[in-house]
């Protein structure tokens, strides 16, 4: 496991409706660790971060709620914002599909940990500020991705199997 350095955060989560098909807590923990000290972001020393394991329909409704779009999607991201000069520790809560996760990850050949753990540091990304809405924002974020996952012993999350041979 990761073990933060002096001037990095750790990374303190809260997982909430795990089932039996779901990663580990350690798991999610490690790859929180890793995209939150790959970010660069200056942090306190220890920041909270909250997932919940979501179904289809939690996930449409929030989806609707938060974003005004319709139908479920593999992760939300909410970051904490507070009135305040200094960084409050909590950065805030992912909301993951696991359905979608699993469909997601075998309609692209990939393992389900493996989608698991991009869609958690993808999520973790857009906690600490980054985004894809624009190119050069995207191609950012996406190759700290890469580079986070490649860290994590996993391949490159945009490259499809079929684009590897």
């Amino acid at each position: 496991m990761t073990t933060p350095s002096a001037d990095m955060a750790e990374v303190a989560l809260t997982l909430l409706d795990a089932g039996a098909g779901e990663p580990r807590a350690e798991q999610f923990q490690l790859w929180l660790q890793t995209a939150l000290d790959a970010s660069g972001i200056a942090l306190p020393p220890c920041v909270e971060v909250t997932i919940q394991i979501v179904d289809q329909l939690q996930s449409a409704e929030l989806n609707e709620q938060f974003r005004g779009k319709s139908g479920a999607t593999n992760v939300l991201s909410f970051p904490f914002s507070a009135m305040t000069p200094e960084p409050l520790p909590i950065l805030g809560d992912l909301a993951i599909c696991a359905p979608l996760v699993v469909a997601q990850a075998q309609a692209q050949g990939k393992t389900a940990l493996s989608h698991w753990a991009h869609l958690t540091v993808h999520g973790l990304l857009h906690l600490c500020g980054y985004d894809h809405i624009e190119e050069p924002q995207a191609e950012a974020m996406e190759s700290l991705e890469r580079q986070i996952m490649a860290q994590l012993g996993f391949a490159d999350p945009y490259l499809l199997p079929s684009q590897s041979a």
